[in-house]
């Protein structure tokens, strides 16, 4: 599953070249059910977002974990200026930086978490 952020959206803007945007989608489970997060902080608040997704390992190769069929999986989109990543995160990998991400974006939309 691939979800990726439009440039469209704010494109015109003055703050698009400030513009990140994190979105974050838990899939698997005993129930299969996704769960969506998204962030998109302030430009203000650009630097301290930048380092938690800098500090994050894009281009490691995360393997699925064969012991258990229902654990999660974490599907992470990253927008920030013009450069896209992304990664998909078995639930066992989801520590350090990696767990530091997820849980911010998902304090950051508080509102949304029930999606």
């Amino acid at each position: 599953m691939h979800e990726h952020e439009h440039r469209a959206d704010r494109a015109g803007t003055d703050d698009a070249q400030d513009r990140i945007v994190i979105a974050v989608v838990r899939s698997g489970g005993i129930a299969g059910l996704r769960r969506r997060w998204r962030a998109e902080p302030a430009p203000e608040q650009a630097p301290t977002w930048i380092q938690l997704v800098e500090r994050c390992p894009w281009d490691e190769r995360l393997d699925p974990d064969a012991r258990g069929a229902d654990r999660y999986v974490w599907s992470i989109h990253v927008r920030v200026r013009d450069e896209q990543l992304e990664q998909v995160v078995p639930d066992t990998h989801l520590e350090g930086a990696w767990r530091e991400l997820v849980d911010a974006v998902r304090d950051a939309d508080s509102d949304n978490a029930t999606h």
